[in-house]
This record gives C-alpha cells, structure tokens and sequence, in this order.
C-alpha cells in the first residue's frame, strides 16, 4: 500500500482544513515546496497536492505553488481543485503533474470523464468526497444528490480506474478512517481505492492495507507529529 503525504495549498500556503471547513483552517508553513521537499527526504514515493481554493473557486488557483512543488520533487505528484475543464486538465499535465484528480466534475460533467479518460487513462482518477454517504462538490461546500457507492459504480462504468474516497466527517479530526466504507467500495476488478480522511495512527494504515485499498493519504497526522512517516512506511511495508 502507497503512503501519500498531502499538501493542502490555501493562499500559496500549507494548511489543513477541519471536516473540509475553510473557516477552520491551520496553516503550517508558508514555503509548500519545503513540506514537499522534506516527505520525500522521509521516503515518500508520491505527494498529493490539494488546491483548495481551485477547488471552491471551481478553477485553478495555487497554479504557481503547484509548478514550484513539481519542480523540486523527482517523485510523481498527483493534483486535484478546480480541475472541471478539459483546458485546466491539459495545463496541469502540462506543469508536469504526474495525476490529476477530478471531484465535482465526475458529479456534474460525466462525458468529460469519459473523454479524459480515453485520453490520458490512468493519469486520471475520481475523488468521491462523501458526508453521510453523500457525494460533495466544489470544495465540499455542496452535497450533490448522489450516494458514493452509485458514483463510483458510474466512473467505473466510464472507465475511471482509480479513486480518491475521502470520509469528510473523518477529515482533520485524527480519529480513525471509515473502515466500513472503505471495505464496502472494494469490488473485484473495480476500481483501485485510494483511503482519505481520520488517518491517526500506524494501526490505522496497517488496517488499511488489510482491507486492500492501493493508497492511504494521510495529512494532519503527519503535521502534527501524531505519525512518524519513516515509521509508517516501514510498519506498512515490512
């Protein structure tokens, strides 16, 4: 199982958010490139990289802290936030972003996915933000009137191979991920299930990995110090 470091840009800035509200919101450091630059120096094999406000201002915004993370990494970078146009998916390919993640799009715009999808394949992936099983969009401040289970069903049928599931109850509170959840999206010969969202404790990734998910992302854990990554990586891959 990949171990995901995350790097959430607000105002060019690394911050966490608590339950995805933008009103309560920590920043970390000012310098994203220096967090980059220090997971991959504990081992990190890719980063994940938020544009939150791309993600409520349905466009790309933090566009030059992403090309300065991308730069000064040698490891693959996948990029989700605003992405809901064709254009915007081709300009973060272009900065050389490794994966782009498509949330409110795979809600609204379904023949988009599709066409992304025969084009680039696997460089795309589906992140399914959910609350009470609920789908949310631009920037979680939405709830869409579709389930997450149905939404997947729906991206895999347009040949979305990977996704994002992120529990936004769970996210920032360093609880523990929705298990349930989790082992209920997993389908054989579906989609690869990238965990998000309540990753507290190297018990909680080691979980993960036994239910089979591809990838755990983890955030606030590791700016808070409540998980060591070295640690984990090894706990995960002995």
């Amino acid at each position: 199982m990949e171990i995901i470091p995350a790097i959430d840009l607000k105002d060019g800035h690394c911050v966490r958010l608590y339950q995805g509200d933008f009103a309560q919101s920590t920043v970390y450091s000012a310098d994203p490139v220096a967090v980059a630059r220090r997971w991959v120096e504990l081992g990190a094999a890719r980063l994940h990289v938020v544009d939150l406000d791309g993600a409520r201002n349905g466009q790309p915004t933090n566009t030059d802290a992403v090309l300065a993370i991308v730069q000064a990494v040698s490891i693959p970078v996948q990029l989700g936030g605003g992405l809901r146009r064709e254009k915007d998916v081709d300009a973060a390919l272009a900065l050389g972003v490794e994966r782009v993640i498509l949330g409110t799009a795979a809600v609204e715009q379904a023949e988009l996915v599709a066409r992304l999808c025969a084009r680039f394949g696997e460089q795309i992936a589906i992140g399914v933000d959910a609350r009470d099983g609920r789908v949310a969009t631009a920037g979680w401040t939405e709830l869409a009137d579709v389930l997450a289970i149905d939404l997947i069903a729906r991206m895999a049928e347009l040949g979305v191979r990977r996704v994002i599931y992120t529990d936004i109850s769970r996210d920032g509170t360093l609880t523990e991920p929705n298990f349930a959840a989790m082992a209920s999206l997993q389908r054989p010969g579906g989609p690869a299930i990238i965990a998000s969202g309540g990753i507290a404790r190297i018990e909680h990734l080691q979980r993960l990995a036994a239910l089979g998910v591809e990838g755990a992302i983890i955030g606030k854990a590791l700016y808070t110090g409540a998980i060591d990554l070295a640690a984990a990586l090894a706990a995960v891959h002995a």
